[in-house]
């Protein structure tokens, strides 16, 4: 007579804790990707040659020839650019966080993190976290290579800290939308095309490097409801650099655009957490 006993299906272990434990583990992921940037120094070289490569170039080759308000000096439009190239720079950084989400699952690292009783967010939220804070890294060498380039600003502390705050709001929110891109490919080579595909027309149709009002209608208004769109004229507004005469479009979010950059930001997070967290429980290498 044989007897026959069920085998017990593993099951990878439940998440432990809560929200507390979540932030810990969060943590405890940035921590990891951060290690694994600072091993590999050409990745922070490379993300601060190219935004500062943009202020040279902007600078010096537009500064003069795009009117601001009536006004075409160089001096003045420097100002109203560095609001621009900031975004653009945080916006980027997309791009380096799907790549790297890309890259644990192609080595299989998702599906060992997968296997470990953790929050089910914290390897993303972790991975945008440390992409945040090389992001920050990056926005301070820009900010200075643009005050040795004339940018000024003219306001107070405060109401500086708040433009860069928002930029680095916005940059946060765009990179939960790399995560997304990185969990949806097979390769970083085309999570690395994936994040940056998208972000050519959402940056150059928007107020970054020219006037939204000489745009054709519909390109305006596209423009002047870009979530991208709401933050640099926010930042420029913190910041002072909106150059007297400058017509302010009608749109609410250009009217309102620190609220405007709140509100957009905050729901790209929500929104696209929610379906790279979905998409990451369900994604295998």
């Amino acid at each position: 007579m044989t007897l026959t006993s069920a085998t017990p299906e593993l099951l990878a272990p439940r998440p432990r804790g809560g929200p507390v434990q979540g932030v810990k583990d969060s943590l405890v992921m940035a921590k990891r990707n951060l290690i694994r940037m600072s091993r590999i120094p050409e990745m922070i070289i490379f993300g601060v040659i190219q935004p500062v490569m943009f202020v040279v170039l902007f600078s010096y080759v537009f500064g003069g020839s795009i009117s601001v308000g009536g006004n075409t000096s160089p001096a003045a439009y420097r100002e109203f650019l560095m609001a621009g190239i900031f975004a653009q720079t945080v916006t980027f950084a997309t791009a380096g966080a799907g790549a790297g989400i890309a890259d644990d699952m192609h080595k299989g690292l998702i599906d060992r993190f997968r296997s470990l009783p953790m929050a089910r967010g914290a390897v993303l939220t972790g991975r945008t976290l440390a992409d945040l804070v090389q992001t920050t890294l990056t926005l301070v060498v820009l900010a200075i290579v643009a005050l040795l380039v004339g940018w000024r600003t003219h306001t107070n502390i405060g109401e500086v800290l708040g433009g860069f705050a928002l930029l680095l709001l916005l940059g946060y929110a765009f990179s939960w939308i790399g995560a997304l891109i990185g969990l949806s490919v097979r390769t970083p080579e085309a999570a690395t095309s994936g994040g940056l595909i998208w972000l050519f027309p959402l940056t150059f149709i928007s107020n970054a490097f020219v006037p939204s009002d000489n745009m054709p209608t519909f390109l305006r208004h596209i423009a002047e409801w870009n979530p991208f769109s709401a933050t640099v004229q926010a930042a420029r507004q913190l910041f002072g650099n909106l150059p007297e005469g400058y017509p302010v479009p009608e749109a609410w979010p250009m009217q309102h655009p620190v609220i405007a950059s709140v509100i957009w930001s905050v729901l790209i997070i929500v929104v696209f957490r929610s379906l790279a967290v979905r998409k990451y429980r369900s994604a295998t290498a």
